[in-house]
């Protein structure tokens, strides 16, 4: 598994605002089912440095740092089949 205080230092490089601004120009969000971008862009990034192989391990990955997932700007952790919706 990922160090998450690795992690959240590489996701610190990420500009949040200018982040925002492209969902909103882009209207990323628009049919948003489940999970909106940047738990998109977090659960991605946690699936390639944890080198995840299926979307089980993203998923449980992430449900087993819950109570760090508010400092990575996450609400809740995505299941399984968001995670595959997208």
């Amino acid at each position: 598994m990922i160090n998450l205080n690795v992690f959240s230092q590489i996701l610190s490089l990420i500009d949040r605002e200018l982040f925002k601004d492209l969902v909103s120009k882009h209207k990323s969000d628009k049919h948003q089912k489940g999970i909106n971008s940047w738990t998109h862009l977090v659960s991605m990034l946690f699936c390639h440095f944890s080198s995840a192989d299926s979307v089980r391990d993203i998923s449980n990955g992430l449900r087993s740092t819950t109570g760090n997932l508010n400092h990575l700007g996450v609400v809740r952790a995505p299941s399984k089949s968001n995670i595959s919706y997208i």
